[in-house]
């Protein structure tokens, strides 16, 4: 028997798929900024894992603004966001 999932179900299903599009664009020729962000995270210290939900993170944020305002990705305030990642948080 499936029951529906709660908020937090939603929640962790949503950000596992938002660590498949990280992986995705880390490999991706179209997306060489995300792999230089991870480069700058992972040399700073950060774990793998953590680079990637650090990443992820800002991934959601552009999402979610782009589902709440109805607008298209903002790639541009996406490099933003990763740019301004700060490994000491």
């Amino acid at each position: 028997m499936n029951f529906p999932m709660d908020e937090d179900e939603q929640a962790d299903a949503f950000f596992e798929e938002l660590l498949g599009a990280v992986d995705q664009q880390l490999e991706s020729d179209s997306t060489p900024y995300v792999r230089k962000q991870y480069d700058r995270l992972t040399k700073a210290g950060l774990s793998d894992d953590e680079a990637r939900e650090a990443i992820a993170r800002c991934l959601a944020e552009e999402t979610d603004r782009m589902y709440r305002s109805k607008k298209p990705f903002d790639e541009k305030a996406y490099r933003t966001s990763l740019e301004m990642i700060n490994p000491g948080d």
